[in-house]
């Protein structure tokens, strides 16, 4: 289907922030895509206008029965002055299988990546260009039908804006500490796992206070039914090399079905890796390592790309990994990733999309 998007400038542009002094998630751009859904129009009116507040009537059904899914990838500025983007095309996938998932209506895909594109040009003197900094871009639909009772909104808002950010966690590549929650749940089968959606998060929010004020940094989640199986490390998907393998939970509707998770396992093999995509008990990783047989261990995701860990608790019971330090694995991918996102390596893949 094709849709025109129409485009208002910014009368008022923003000074841009000192990419030196980026943190996550609190700066934004320019301006903002919108498009708007009625039920027997289907999506219509593809914008992008200034940043600003939007209006919502205070009965809008995502205020009352959360109704919402959001995405996020990345643009980064390449050494020639260019501006990439790293698969979008499984972003737009996921977008509307967690639309399924919630009852949301499809988006055409090629359009979704169009709308990105079209945002990230009207923008792209925001791509920061230092080491580890990027453009953040966050899709998200929200319903905005005002009605009090349970079922699917007729009315849905599409959204993306963006916003320059340097390094997930302040402490950039250095390993993280971690606290296996075994008291709290982030989904359970049947649930929502595998959909990108707020309240996925907002359940894990008390795990993740809790974490914070033992000094970790973030929590690794249990299975929701015998809470002893390896599920996701916070907002990332989770990895631990034992013998020579790499171990990570599969996608059983359980876990976000991870882009970047996607990325390593196919870096991973085709570097002649084994990767078991299977279950294994945290049980597994602790006798693992009182074994010597674990070696390293780490998070993947669009945020932090790959996020050494380097301390675990359980209960009563911490490990050490690595003696704290970096993998050579993690090392790797990471170098691997962002050099392919950000144009210093080849793209054998097809995974970077280059805006003109």
């Amino acid at each position: 289907m094709k849709y025109d998007i129409t485009f208002t400038r910014n009368p008022a542009p923003k000074s841009k922030p000192d990419p030196a002094e980026l943190g996550f998630g609190e700066i934004f751009t320019d301006h903002m895509f919108l498009m708007d859904y009625d039920a027997g129009s289907g999506w219509h009116d593809a914008r992008i206008v200034p940043y600003a507040p939007i209006p919502l009537d205070p009965a809008a059904a995502v205020l009352h029965y959360a109704q919402e899914m959001f995405e996020g990838l990345k643009t980064y500025k390449s050494k020639d002055g260019g501006v990439r983007l790293f698969r979008p095309d499984m972003n737009a996938k996921r977008t509307n299988n967690t639309n399924d998932r919630l009852c949301i209506p499809r988006i055409d895909e090629e359009f979704y990546v169009d709308a990105i594109k079209s945002l990230v040009e009207v923008d792209r003197d925001w791509v920061p260009d230092l080491p580890d900094t990027s453009l953040y871009i966050r899709p998200f639909i929200i319903a905005t039908e005002p009605f009090l009772g349970v079922r699917p909104s007729n009315r849905y808002l599409f959204i993306i804006i963006l916003s320059p950010v340097g390094p997930y966690y302040e402490e950039g590549l250095a390993p993280t500490r971690i606290f296996v929650e075994d008291e709290y749940i982030r989904s359970a089968k049947g649930g929502s796992g595998a959909a990108k959606i707020g309240g996925n998060y907002a359940a894990g929010l008390k795990s993740q206070e809790k974490a914070h004020a033992l000094g970790f940094t973030q929590v690794l989640w249990l299975d929701g039914n015998e809470r002893k199986y390896v599920e996701e490390i916070g907002t990332s998907n989770a990895f631990f090399v034992m013998d020579g393998e790499v171990f990570t939970a599969p996608l059983t509707g359980t876990i976000l079905p991870g882009i970047t998770r996607d990325s390593v396992i196919r870096l991973l093999k085709d570097r002649g890796v084994p990767v078991r995509e299977e279950r294994f008990t945290v049980e597994d990783v602790f006798r693992a390592h009182e074994a010597g047989r674990l070696s390293e261990a780490f998070a993947s995701g669009t945020a932090a790309v790959i996020s050494p860990v380097g301390e675990l608790r359980w209960t009563d019971r911490d490990m050490i990994i690595n003696d704290n330090r970096i993998g050579e694995l993690s090392q790797w991918l990471y170098d691997t990733l962002t050099g392919i996102q950000s144009g210093a390596l080849p793209d054998p893949y097809g995974w970077t999309v280059q805006l003109k």
